[in-house]
C-alpha cells in the first residue's frame, strides 16, 4: 500500500505561504454557499493529480472560502481518517507493482466499505479540478504556451515550470457534491462499488479538463493508424488496388499520405501562440472584438458535439473565431481549411494550429474521399469541435452565399451513422467594419482573376498595420439540435439507415438553409452598415447632412421598432456619431456648401460600402420593399400590398435566407407597416383600409423613396433575368445559359446607369435567382437542362410593374431583346 502525503500542519503552512506569494488562482464557483455542501455530512475532496502544489492550493482556497479544511479527520461508521481528501492518480515510481500504478486511494476504499456496512453512512464527494494555466484572458508569453496544461500528466519538473510560469492563471474548480450514499445505491459489492465511484470521478475530470483544453486527441500517426484501420477505408484500399491493377501495400501506402495530408497535429502549445499572436495583431488592425451571445455557447458546450458554421467574409476568419472562443475558456475548433492555404510555413502553422485541409473536389478519387469521411467522422466521434464555412468560399459581395453542402452532409451522415454524442450546429455571424481584402474582392467582382493564396502575398499584408479597419463582430446565433431537427424533418431517422439514403439529401439542404438563415438572424448593424444603406440609395451618393441623419434615424427605428430577430443586433451610436465614424474609416467625405453641408461617399470606397450595405441587407428587405411599393404606386389597397408583398417575398427569402417562414410573413409586414407609420413615412385610411405615401413634394416622401431604393437592385436581378426568359421562350435556353446571359447584361447595364455597383452583375446572385424560379415553380428543368415555363411567369413580371419605374423596366426589356437576338 502506498504511503500518503504526510507532512506536519506547521510545514505545509509555510509552504503555502511561500506559494502564494506567486500564485493567485481563480476559483469556481466564487461564492461558497453556491457549492451547496451540507454542514451535517462530512465531506472528502477528491484531487486528480497526485501533486503537493495542487494539495496546496485546495487548502488555502478551502481556508479563504470558510470550507471544511481537506486535512480535518473523517469519521464514517468504523473508519477514522486523519485527513479528508485523496487524490485518483497512484504514486508513479520507477519500479511499481500492477496494483501500485491500478489501485484506489485506501481512503476511498475505506469510505465505500464503511457506507456499505451502514446504511447511516454517508460523506460529501467533492471533486476540485486544478488547471494551471487556463486563464485565457491573461496576457500570456511563447514560454508560457510550452509549459500549458496537455492531456499528458506532467512529471515533477514540468509541474515545477507550470506552477511557476502559470501561478497567477490558474484555475481551481469545484464540483458540485456527490452523495456517496446515492452513488452506491444497488450496489452491494464493494469491488464494483470502488470501480464505479472511481469511474464516476475520472469521467468528472475528463469532461472538466475536456472543456478546457479539449478532447485527448492521440499523436497524429497513431490517428493515421486508427483511420486505416478503419472497415471502410480498407474497402476503399481493396477497391483502390483492384482498380489500378496495383498491390495492396502500394493502395495503402496512397491512403497514408492522404491521411497525412488531411490531418491535423493539434498542438496546445501552438495554440497558445496563436493566441499570443493574435492578441498583438488585433490590437494592431482593430479597434475591438464585440463579442455577443456567447453564454448560448458556454452552456450548451459541456457533453455536446460542436460544429461551428460561421459566415465566410476574410481569411481572417480562420483565426478570429478559435480566438474568441479560446479567450472565453472552450475548445478552439478544428477548421477545414481549403488545400490552398496548405502552403510553406502557413500550412503547417495552421495544421498544428488545429486546421485539417480538403481538395476542394473529390470526384475520381474514391479513396481520397473515403479517408477524409472517414477522418471527419473519427473527429465527430470523439466529441472534438469542428468548424467550416457553410459557404464554401469568402463572400465578394457581402451577402450570406448559397450553402455548398459537400461537408455538412458528410456530417450528418457521420452523425447518422453513429450517435456518440448529441451534435449541435452553431450559427456564428461575422462582421467587419474594413476588410483587409476588400480591394481583392472589387478586382474579382470586375472580372479580374482571383489571386491564389501564396506565402509573399501573406507578408505584402504587414503593409496593412498600422491603418484602421473599425472593430469586429462576432454574434453567436441560435444552435440547431441536428437530432432535434431530424426528428421534425424525418421522425423515422433513427430507423431508416445510415446516412447512405436518397432522403438524406434534401434534409441535409434543408438543414443548410436553415443554418444559413439563423446566420443572417445574428447579423450585426454598424455605423458602416447604416451610412452604406443610407448614402447608396441616393442618385449620386451624396446627401444633405441633415437629411442623412434623419434617413440613418429611420433605419435605426426599424430595428428597434420591428427587429429582424431576437439575435440581431443594432447601433447604440447617434446618427451623428455613426456618420463621424465612417468619415474617420474613411468612407465619405464632407463637403462645406453655403445652402447647407454635404456629405458623400468617396470616389473609390462606394463599390465597397456595396459590400457593407449587404451584410444587412436582410434585416430591411421587407419595410424596404412596403417603401418600393408605395414610392411607385403612392397608394395601394391593402389586400393589394399583402398580395405583392407575398409573391416577391418567396424570391427574397430565398436569396436573401429571410428567416420568417410565409406564416409569419403578415406579422412582420404588420410590425414593418406599423414602423413605417410611426416614423411619418406612410398612413393607413382607417376607414378604407388604402395604404398611402406623404405627399409628392414632402422631404417623408423622399425619404421613403430612398428606404426603396435599398432592395431596388435586388429586384432588378429578378425582373432581368424573366425578361430574358421570356424574350428566348419556354424549353429555348439552359440554366447555364440564362445564368451567363443575365450575368453578361447586368453587368452592361451597370456599366451604363449604375454608378460604380461591380457587384449587381455578381454571377453567383443570378445563380441563385435561377435556382429560386425552379424551387418556386415557376421553371422546370427537364432532362436537356432545358427551362421552360407557363403563364405562372407573368405574375412575378406583373409585379415587378409595381415596384421598378417604367424607364428601368423598358431598358432592362430592350436589352434583353437585343441578347436574345444576337443569340446570348
Amino acid at each position: 500500500m502506498s504511503r500518503p502525503l504526510d507532512l506536519t500542519g506547521l510545514t505545509l503552512a509555510l509552504l503555502r505561504r511561500l506559494l502564494y506569494l506567486w500564485v493567485k488562482p481563480a476559483v469556481l464557483p466564487d461564492k461558497p454557499e453556491a457549492l451547496g455542501l451540507d454542514q451535517a455530512r462530512p465531506a472528502c475532496y477528491v484531487l486528480d493529480e497526485r501533486y503537493l502544489s495542487n494539495l496546496l492550493v485546495l487548502m488555502e482556497e478551502t481556508r479563504r472560502a470558510g470550507l471544511p479544511p481537506p486535512r480535518a479527520p473523517i469519521a464514517l461508521g468504523a473508519l477514522k481518517s486523519r485527513r479528508s481528501f485523496f487524490f485518483i492518480a497512484r504514486p508513479r515510481r520507477l519500479v511499481s507493482t500492477a496494483k501500485e500504478r491500478y489501485g484506489h486511494s485506501p481512503l476511498m476504499v475505506g469510505m465505500v466499505r464503511a457506507a456499505l456496512a451502514d446504511p447511516a453512512c454517508d460523506v460529501q464527494i467533492v471533486p476540485v479540478s486544478l488547471l494551471w494555466g487556463r486563464a485565457p484572458d491573461k496576457q500570456e508569453t511563447i514560454l508560457k504556451a510550452l509549459f500549458a496544461e496537455t492531456w499528458r500528466a506532467p512529471g515533477r519538473l514540468r509541474q515545477f515550470f507550470a506552477v511557476l510560469l502559470h501561478g497567477r492563471q490558474a484555475m481551481l474548480n469545484f464540483g458540485a457534491p456527490l452523495s456517496l450514499r446515492a452513488l452506491l445505491e444497488g450496489e452491494p459489492d464493494e469491488a464494483r462499488a470502488v470501480r464505479k465511484l472511481s469511474r464516476v470521478l475520472r469521467v468528472h475530470f475528463r469532461r472538466q479538463r475536456e472543456i478546457a483544453i479539449g478532447p485527448d486527441l492521440s499523436h497524429r500517426n497513431t490517428q493515421v493508424d486508427a483511420l486505416l484501420a478503419a472497415p471502410a477505408v480498407r474497402a476503399a484500399i481493396a477497391a483502390e488496388a483492384a482498380a489500378k491493377g496495383v498491390s495492396q501495400a502500394s493502395a495503402e501506402h496512397a491512403a497514408r499520405g492522404f491521411a497525412l495530408e488531411i490531418a491535423s497535429d493539434y498542438t496546445y502549445g501552438v495554440v497558445r501562440a496563436f493566441v499570443l499572436f493574435l492578441t498583438w495583431l488585433w490590437t494592431r488592425l482593430y479597434g475591438g472584438v464585440e463579442v455577443r451571445h456567447f453564454e448560448t455557447l458556454a452552456r450548451i458546450a459541456p457533453g455536446q458535439g460542436i460544429v461551428y458554421l460561421p459566415c465566410h467574409r476574410s481569411h481572417i476568419d480562420y483565426l478570429l473565431l478559435s480566438y474568441v472562443v479560446y479567450q472565453r475558456g472552450l475548445t478552439p475548433p478544428h477548421i477545414a481549411a481549403g488545400e490552398n492555404l496548405n502552403m510553406p510555413v502557413i500550412g503547417p502553422l495552421l495544421r498544428r494550429g488545429g486546421a485539417f485541409f480538403l481538395r476542394r473536389s473529390f470526384k475520381g478519387d474514391p479513396l481520397y474521399a473515403a479517408v477524409f469521411h472517414e477522418y471527419l467522422h473519427m473527429m465527430i466521434a470523439r466529441g472534438f469541435p469542428i468548424e467550416f464555412f457553410l459557404e464554401g468560399g469568402r463572400s465578394r459581395s457581402g451577402r450570406m452565399l448559397a450553402p455548398r453542402t459537400g461537408i455538412l452532409g458528410m456530417t450528418v451522415r457521420s452523425f447518422l451513422r453513429e450517435q456518440a454524442r448529441p451534435l449541435v450546429f452553431v450559427p456564428v455571424y461575422l462582421g467587419y467594419e474594413k476588410l483587409l481584402e476588400g480591394q481583392s474582392f472589387l478586382d474579382e467582382l470586375q472580372g479580374r482573376p482571383k489571386r491564389g493564396e501564396s506565402l509573399s502575398g501573406l507578408l505584402g499584408a504587414w503593409r496593412l498595420l498600422g491603418r484602421k479597419f473599425g472593430k469586429v463582430h462576432v454574434n453567436f446565433g441560435e444552435p440547431l439540435a441536428l437530432a432535434e431537427f431530424l426528428d421534425a424533418q424525418h421522425p423515422g431517422w433513427r430507423e431508416d439507415g445510415d446516412g447512405n439514403d436518397s432522403w438524406v439529401r434534401p434534409l441535409v439542404r434543408a438543414a443548410a438553409e436553415e443554418v444559413a438563415r439563423r446566420i443572417n438572424a445574428a447579423a450585426v448593424v454598424t455605423p458602416v452598415n447604416l451610412v452604406a444603406l443610407a448614402l447608396l440609395a441616393t442618385p449620386k451618393h451624396t446627401a444633405d447632412a441633415q437629411a442623412l441623419l434623419r434617413l440613418i434615424e429611420h433605419y435605426q427605428a426599424l430595428l428597434r421598432t420591428a427587429p429582424y430577430s431576437p439575435g440581431a443586433a443594432g447601433c447604440e451610436l447617434t446618427a451623428a456619431e455613426v456618420v463621424a465614424y465612417a468619415e474617420q474609416l474613411g468612407f465619405v467625405e464632407r463637403l462645406p456648401h453655403a445652402l447647407g453641408e454635404l456629405v458623400r461617399v468617396r470616389a473609390d470606397a462606394a463599390p465597397l460600402l456595396a459590400y457593407f450595405r449587404n451584410n444587412v441587407l436582410h434585416f430591411f428587405a421587407l419595410p424596404a420593399l412596403v417603401a418600393c411599393l408605395l414610392g411607385r404606386n403612392r397608394r395601394i389597397e391593402a389586400h393589394r400590398m399583402d398580395e405583392v408583398v407575398s409573391g416577391i417575398y418567396m424570391l427574397l427569402r430565398a436569396e436573401l435566407f429571410l428567416h420568417w417562414p410565409p406564416s409569419a410573413l403578415s406579422g412582420a409586414m404588420a410590425a414593418a407597416i406599423a414602423a413605417l407609420t410611426a416614423r411619418g413615412l406612410m398612413r393607413q385610411n382607417p376607414e378604407t383600409g388604402r395604404y398611402a405615401a406623404p405627399e409628392p413634394h414632402s422631404q417623408a416622401f423622399a425619404e421613403l423613396r430612398l428606404l426603396g431604393e435599398t432592395i431596388r437592385p435586388t429586384l432588378e436581378r429578378h425582373f432581368l433575368t424573366l425578361a430574358l426568359l421570356q424574350r428566348h421562350g419556354s424549353g429555348r435556353i439552359t440554366r447555364r445559359a440564362l445564368e451567363e446571359s443575365s450575368h453578361l447584361l447586368a453587368q452592361r447595364l451597370a456599366l451604363l446607369y449604375e454608378f460604380n455597383a461591380p457587384e449587381f452583375s455578381e454571377k453567383s446572385l443570378f445563380a441563385g435567382v435561377v435556382t429560386q424560379f425552379v424551387d418556386s415553380g415557376i421553371l422546370r428543368e427537364d432532362a436537356d437542362g432545358l427551362l421552360h415555363f407557363d403563364e405562372r411567369i407573368t405574375v412575378p413580371a406583373a409585379h415587378a410593374e409595381l415596384v421598378l419605374s417604367a424607364e428601368v423596366r423598358q431598358t432592362i426589356l430592350r436589352m434583353a431583346g437585343e441578347s436574345a437576338a444576337n443569340g446570348h
